[in-house]
């Protein structure tokens, strides 16, 4: 007799769900979208025709049906897990994991990564973003990238590759660069953009710059990176960017420094496992120190 079972994609999204609690984080995982795992939880419930979630989008959580379900269903994916061959294959054990910041993602990495593709073509690569802690064996990462203090370049868990040098200034957009802030006393003045990911980039830039930072009459707080520098090129006010972020977006004029940008006391930093490394983490490891040293840094750096 046929057994009455849903999609099991779908219980496996729901599954990784319900053991994170966060729907990105499930996706990482099962190298999703988060609006796939999102949908494969929503196609679950309508399968079923039961609430397994309750609350608020970006706070969701489990009815009582659905802790019964995701409780049976880890318990049933253990003992699957657990019958499986011993040096079973369960993924495809050549996709290079790199995880890294969203922001550097997208704004350094994502934009020179054809030229790794090209050279590497049977080398695939999974981005995964994430701004935390992190395991190599439990996460299957292959590389981490991360911004390291220049005095704690050595990791208990990890060796540690420094690969570019970070340099951090005021950015905004050009039309409110030529309506008067140009200068150190107007920039400060203006409306100040803030990213939860990195609520001290204000003070650690005075700090470093040697000037007295005064309370801003107006303060924009945006979740990421991105939507911070996005806002500074869309007018909303004026950002501290790191030039590894910033780049490219100086470069075509969609925002402008005008104090310059300063060395910051940090390293881009390459964290590989102590235990060593697949060949085409070597090989990606490689690419990013010479893309690094080719990074050009910014003019006039003070």
């Amino acid at each position: 007799m046929a057994r009455r079972l849903p999609s099991l994609n779908a219980l496996r999204a729901f599954e990784a769900f319900s053991r994170h609690g966060r729907m990105t984080l499930a996706a990482e995982e099962l190298g999703l979208t988060h609006g796939a795992v999102s949908r494969q939880v929503r196609n679950l419930e309508r399968q079923l025709g039961v609430r397994l979630t309750t609350g608020p989008r970006n706070q969701l959580t489990l009815t009582e049906t659905g802790l019964r379900l995701a409780q049976a269903t880890t318990r049933a994916l253990e003992l699957v897990e657990a019958a499986l061959p011993d040096g079973a294959v369960t993924g495809d054990p050549q996709v290079l994991q790199v995880s890294c910041q969203p922001t550097f993602a997208m704004k350094w990495i994502i934009p020179r990564l054809p030229a790794f593709v090209a050279a590497h073509p049977d080398t695939p690569v999974r981005i995964v973003e994430s701004n935390g802690p992190f395991d190599f064996e439990a996460d299957r990462i292959d590389i981490a990238v991360r911004m390291r203090a220049a005095g704690d370049l050595t990791s208990a868990d990890a060796e540690v590759a420094p690969f570019m040098d970070h340099f951090i200034g005021p950015v905004v957009s050009p039309e409110l660069a030529r309506s008067g802030l140009d200068h150190a006393e107007a920039l400060l003045a203006a409306p100040r953009l803030h990213t939860r990911t990195f609520p001290a980039a204000w003070s650690d830039w005075a700090a470093e710059a040697g000037l007295a930072l005064s309370p801003a009459a107006v303060n924009r707080e945006f979740d990421h990176y991105f939507y911070m520098l996005e806002a500074a090129a869309a007018g909303l006010g004026v950002a501290i960017g790191p030039w590894a972020f910033v780049q490219r977006d100086l470069a075509a004029g969609r925002l402008v420094a005008p104090l310059g940008m300063i060395s910051a006391p940090a390293r881009i930093a390459a964290l590989t496992p102590k235990a060593g490394m697949r060949p085409a983490a070597r090989r990606f490891l490689k690419w990013l120190l010479e893309e690094g040293a080719a990074t050009t840094p910014p003019a006039g750096v003070q």
